[in-house]
């Protein structure tokens, strides 16, 4: 079961939008518990963390840094370049930018789980920009649109403390405990919560779909086009940067997620708060949009560790 959440993570998600796009009505209730379910994913993440995942992160801080530094260069450069090139309306821009620099999101976390990437580097790059982004993101929008924008430090710190740092590090703890006394239910527990990782991202998806049903469908052509551009180019220069630099293959497919999947809950609450309503726009269909790209990607690579598994190689080896 678990293999066969992952393998087809991408098929779940795109089935259960296109119900939530027809029918919404029993899907919107979904994002009331968003938090406890993002929790909840981020829980399973960390029974799969154990003491050398984060001893590597101290012998090899540098991929964090230049998982860090890509993001919050490429991203929201490249949509202020969308803005730009396209010539969309201010409103559109500002949403764009907000996506672009915003911190990168928790579905970055779990498909780098569900990906077979590097988590606990997922986890690090993850708080390393959350905590960076009241400064990052008021800096991209004055120097790009000359508007200043007010982002509460307490409240990004508290949300990434109480989604991430607390389950992860419950999580952990719970597999250090489970493998020094119950090495079975160790085991058991990293197989099954990967079903329940990709039932409660589904279930996620399927909640945002059903409560943009109005703004995707009446979303301008040029609008998709920025926000499936700006998608593909994080990931793409995520996983690009990733080999450039020698990184794994966990931690190379880890750069691209992490760029390439940005906390776009976090813009639409900015853009909606600080600025007019269609602002908040491109990060509703970037938000649906990532968790297509997100997932498809994520099968892509257990498709090709499979394929590696059944010739004799180590998938990671490369």
């Amino acid at each position: 079961m678990s293999r066969a959440a992952s393998k087809y993570f991408v098929v779940w998600v795109v089935v259960l939008a296109g119900v939530a796009l027809v029918r919404p009505e029993p899907f919107v209730p979904v994002l009331n518990y968003v938090s406890p379910l993002l929790g909840l994913i981020m829980l399973g993440m960390g029974l799969t963390l154990q003491p050398a995942d984060f001893r590597r992160l101290v012998e090899q801080p540098v991929d964090i840094g230049i998982g860090a530094v890509t993001q919050w260069v490429v991203m929201p450069a490249t949509a202020y370049g969308l803005y730009v090139l396209l010539d969309l309306p201010d409103a559109v821009g500002i949403g764009l930018i907000l996506v672009g620099a915003a911190p990168g999101g928790t579905a970055s976390n779990v498909m780098s789980y569900l990906g077979r990437g590097d988590v606990a580097l997922s986890v690090a790059i993850t708080t390393l920009t959350t905590l960076a982004a009241p400064l990052v993101m008021p800096a991209w929008v004055v120097f790009t649109l000359g508007q200043q924008i007010d982002v509460t430090f307490a409240e990004m710190f508290g949300s990434i403390v109480q989604i991430v740092i607390v389950p992860v590090l419950l999580g952990s703890t719970l597999r250090y405990l489970l493998d020094r006394y119950s090495p079975r239910a160790a085991e058991i527990g990293t197989d099954v919560f990967p079903v329940v990782s990709v039932a409660a991202i589904v279930a996620i998806v399927a909640g945002v779909v059903g409560a943009n049903v109005d703004n995707i469908l009446t979303a301008g052509l040029l609008v998709l086009v920025a926000v499936v551009a700006h998608n593909a180019v994080g990931l793409g220069a995520g996983y690009g940067v990733g080999r450039a630099t020698g990184m794994s293959t966990d931690r190379v497919r880890t750069c691209a997620f992490e760029v390439g999947l940005q906390n776009s809950g976090l813009a639409v609450a900015l853009a909606t708060t600080l600025f007019e309503p269609a602002a908040a726009l491109v990060p509703a269909l970037f938000s649906v949009w990532h968790n297509v790209t997100g997932p498809a990607l994520a099968s892509f690579f257990t498709w090709q560790d499979e394929g590696q598994e059944s010739t004799g190689a180590v998938p990671g080896d490369d």
